[in-house]
């Protein structure tokens, strides 16, 4: 029997009604525990139920098992509520076969019908996959209705075999991973709205520290939620008052006449940690922290308050938070004016920045179902607000501003589903160039965090802009308009040739079309115009004219979108002969989105009231427009494309795979580069081409090598490549030669490395040369928070020129492979529209899909540059390739669990998520 390997992690998640609480393995001090979950939290027909009988041992004999000698194939994971372990579930393995485990689950009676069985099964999947198990079987009686729909609803297959009142239940850990994340997904949204109704939809508010100096943090939020109407009871924590702004103030929380839902927090940073467990215990269930300035200590004693009571907290250093449901009107932040009420869900890390973001919608009028200042982000986060707008039934827009993720890959998931039903536009913050590290290889230098973000958001579906004015100003098209068709193709119209031309050239460079338009359309206008897209009306043209030209424009089946320039001129100073009239007297929303720029305008962009109350988005400029068009586009495109399914990679063979990475760390415990035997090997285990290789110690076994390719049928000459340990780049070395055809120049080269590189030289690579074609870099690189980043892009001597590059993150899609080729500016000469013959288009997309899985399946590949990636017409070949592996921790990012941020952790091993 083998020993289970990893052991199981501590970590904290949500029950089903958002209840936290703490999972980790059970070990001899948790006998008594144990002892008495199964003894005192099981009713008889429960134990009935788990042990089969009603034997008095049965509790005790569970608990010796559990937590008696470390017992080699046993996996035992407790769930905990405060100091009480509510359930348990645990899977030994079997000794035939090996990969099938025996599984076990036990839930105290009063928690039952809360999701416990199921997270710890969750749990223990996904021990029992990096373990090796493929199978979990249990024997359950077969009236367990209560078991039998845990695993029914878990989201993997079952096998059931039914025999004298028994069931034999099978569960296969590693198959049907989609539809088994998809039901995981699901579990975790209802938990987290759940948790989240304290915070967003509180029926009580307590501000403590709430001062009586007027101007102060805690007294300005007082002051606000009460004059925002809040409908709730509303109270002040206060051991020197008894009123504070018409408000009743109370010594302590623990005094309050009733207990709150939801607490703000203003007082000292020292405090902190010691009012939240005053409000843990009192019951509360939500915290927004605005005290800034926690230290490491404090930030870990308040976390285990808010988890050991339940607590969802927002913060700390946060700006507060605001709700303008007309049931709530809650006010609690320190910003600025109460947010006008309406659709749009904001959430932001900055203070600063949500003050202007708040200040721009209101200037435009869009209104705001939900607003969160994060702050120091150490519980609530972007992923948690999603997940609510998306559930609330008022929110049909989300503006989001992070400056940094805690599980990207998570957010991604999450944001991928909901940018299906709701826009969700955020500002892409550090962009600069600053952050880009020194790199060992190609793939590594491509993988700046622009490159990275942009690739979360183009995969997430999210509407990523440069600044707050131009999420403004997308949002106001996405707010107002329907969506453009997915081609782009606008039809710009203005009162003035030289601004139409401008806004032509705006239209072209963020990649929409400008179609050619009909000239019969001319008869609509007056003498002069001209229909030439861009169409200039002249400016004669009336309110009139210029709506009977825009009806017909809206029906051209070749118009996706109409942008209309217009200039104000002393031919439309009357209100009756003032063009814009023909773009606000009809209806706001049309079959295509209408965008309008009024050069008069002396503000970024704002909302013109149309004829029907609908409202129609005009701008300053018309490449803020444009912009806007195409983040439209971009979003209709999305829309229009169906859920691709993951990229398809078959007959990788994991166990080798594990097997070589397992023997490198346990060789090299610091890690480092594949030598180019085990380079192959596992490029090899997981069907990547590698060229023909031999390996060759000194010049006779070179010259061998070159001779025994040819034998076998390689009449091309060969390259010799030296090879020491550590080495990256070896063209720039000088540690490559190729086009060898003789023997003598194998020898004289071989001797050429050997005076060259002295004792460094360890060997050398001998390969056949390569037929001629186009030649790529693919790679993947690792990236602690965001996970792995595949890249492809120019390779051979110009793979050190960035320019030419497409990457996304791991796991890929079918679609991904697909379009990253399609960006590559390289891509004609790809599909031979160029003169040279079409490559194999299908053999690059499976490099691409094998690279993902590979980094994928194994965290410590930390680097892998394949470089060059030789595309024929008849297949791929790589012809040098480099591996870099080192020790990283097992995390499966769709693991249901709280984060920990990284202020707040015991220590850097204790993180149940990326910082």
């Amino acid at each position: 029997m083998s020993t289970v390997h990893p052991p199981l992690a501590t970590a904290e998640a949500l029950l089903a009604d958002g209840t936290t609480v703490e999972l980790r393995p059970l070990g001899p001090d948790d006998h008594r525990a144990v002892l008495d979950l199964h003894a005192a939290g099981m009713s008889e027909e429960s134990r009935r139920m788990r042990f089969f009988g009603v034997s008095r041992n049965a509790p005790r004999q569970a608990a010796d098992r559990l937590c008696g000698p470390p017992r080699t194939g046993l996996l035992a994971l407790g769930a905990w509520a405060g100091e009480e372990l509510i359930g348990e579930a645990d899977c030994e393995l079997l000794d035939e076969p090996p990969e099938t485990a025996e599984l076990a689950l036990a839930v105290a009676d009063r928690w039952h019908h809360r999701g416990v069985a199921t997270l710890l099964l969750e749990h223990l999947v996904h021990a029992g996959r990096a373990a090796g198990i493929r199978f979990f079987e249990a024997d359950t009686l077969g009236g367990n209705h209560a078991v039998h729909q845990v695993f029914a609803d878990l989201g993997l297959p079952i096998e059931r075999r039914y025999a004298h009142g028994e069931v034999r239940v099978r569960v296969p850990l590693d198959e049907g991973d989609e539809r088994y994340r998809s039901a995981v997904d699901e579990r975790g949204r209802r938990a987290d709205v759940a948790s989240l109704a304290a915070l967003l939809r509180p029926a009580s508010v307590a501000v403590v520290g709430a001062s009586r100096r007027e101007g102060s943090v805690g007294r300005t939020v007082l002051t606000k939620i009460r004059q925002g109407g809040f409908a709730g009871p509303l109270r002040a924590v206060n051991p020197h008052a008894d009123e504070i702004g018409g408000v009743p103030a109370y010594p302590s929380v623990s005094a309050l006449p009733a207990v709150p839902d939801l607490a703000v927090l203003a007082v000292p940073s020292g405090a902190v940690p010691a009012v939240a467990e005053e409000c843990g215990a009192a019951g509360v269930r939500a915290l927004v922290v605005l005290t800034s300035g926690l230290g490491a200590q404090e930030a870990r004693r308040l976390m285990r308050a808010c988890r050991r009571h339940s607590m969802r907290v927002v913060g700390p250093n946060s700006l507060g938070m605001a709700q303008t449901d007309p049931a709530v009107r809650l006010d609690a932040e320190f910003g600025g004016a109460f947010p006008r009420p309406g659709t749009a869900g904001v959430a932001v890390q900055s203070g600063g920045v949500g003050i202007a973001l708040l200040s721009r919608l209101a200037w435009l009028g869009i209104g705001v179902s939900s607003f969160v200042s994060l702050g120091d982000k150490y519980d609530v986060s972007g992923n948690d607000l999603l997940q609510w707008w998306e559930a609330d039934g008022r929110t049909d827009l989300a503006l989001l501003h992070l400056e940094s993720f805690g599980n990207p890959r998570a957010f991604a998931r999450t944001a991928r589903r909901v940018t299906r039903s709701i826009p969700v536009l955020t500002v892409d913050a550090g962009r600069s160039t600053a952050g880009r590290r020194g790199a060992a290889s190609h793939t590594a230098a491509a993988a700046t965090p622009t490159v990275t973000r942009e690739a979360l958001f183009r995969q997430a579906g999210i509407t990523a802009t440069r600044s707050i004015d131009e999420l403004v100003e997308a949002a106001a098209l996405l707010h107002a308009q329907p969506l453009p068709g997915p081609r782009g193709a606008v039809a710009v119209v203005s009162n003035a040739g030289g601004i139409g031309i401008l806004a032509a050239d705006a239209c072209a460079e963020v990649g929409l079309e400008l179609p050619e338009l009909p000239a019969e359309l001319g008869k609509l206008l007056p003498p002069g115009a001209s229909v030439r897209n861009p169409v200039d009306t002249t400016a004669a043209v009336g309110p009139t004219e210029l709506t009977f030209f825009l009806r017909a424009l809206e029906r051209e089946e070749a118009v996706d979108a109409i942008l209309v320039c217009l200039v104000p001129t002393a031919l439309g100073a009357a209100p009756a002969q003032d063009p814009v009239r023909a773009l606000l007297e009809g209806p706001a929303r049309r079959r295509v989105p209408i965008a309008a720029v009024l050069l008069d305008q002396q503000v970024p962009v704002r909302y013109r009231t149309c004829a029907d109350g609908g409202v129609l988005p005009a701008y300053s400029d018309s490449v803020a427009a444009a912009r806007a068009l195409a983040h439209a586009r971009d979003r209709a495109r999305r829309l229009a494309e169906a859920p691709s399914v993951p990229a398809d990679a078959p007959d990788c063979d994991r166990r080798t795979a594990r097997s070589l990475i397992d023997g490198h760390l346990t060789a090299h415990p610091d890690g480092g580069w594949l030598d180019p035997l085990s380079t192959a090997d596992l490029l090899e285990a997981y069907g990547l081409p590698l060229t023909s290789s031999v390996w060759a110690r000194d010049e006779e076994a070179a010259v061998a090598a070159a001779n025994g390719l040819r034998l076998l049928g390689h009449e091309r000459k060969v390259a010799l490549k030296a090879y020491w340990p550590g080495q990256v780049h070896k063209s720039v070395l000088g540690a490559v030669r190729t086009g060898l055809g003789t023997e003598a120049e194998v020898r004289s080269t071989y001797r050429e490395f050997t005076e060259r590189f002295g004792a460094e030289l360890v060997g050398a690579v001998v390969q056949p040369m390569a037929e001629p074609g186009v030649e790529l870099l693919a790679g993947v690189v690792q990236d602690r928070i965001f996970g792995p980043l595949v890249v492809v892009g120019a390779g051979g001597t110009a793979a050190g020129v960035p320019a030419d590059r497409s990457a996304r993150l791991a796991p890929l899609s079918e679609r991904d492979l697909t379009t990253m080729v399609a960006e590559l500016r390289s891509a004609p000469l790809l599909s031979g529209s160029v003169g040279a013959p079409a490559v194999d288009l299908a053999a690059l997309r499976s490099v691409l899909a094998r690279l993902s899985r590979l980094a994928d399946d194994f965290p410590e590949l930390v680097e892998a540059d394949l470089n060059p990636v030789i595309l024929r017409p008849d297949g791929a070949v790589c012809v040098d390739a480099r591996v870099r592996l080192e020790r990283r921790p097992s995390f499966d990012p769709y693991l249901r669990r709280l984060r920990r941020p990284a202020a707040a952790s015991d220590s850097p091993g204790s993180t149940a998520s990326p910082p």
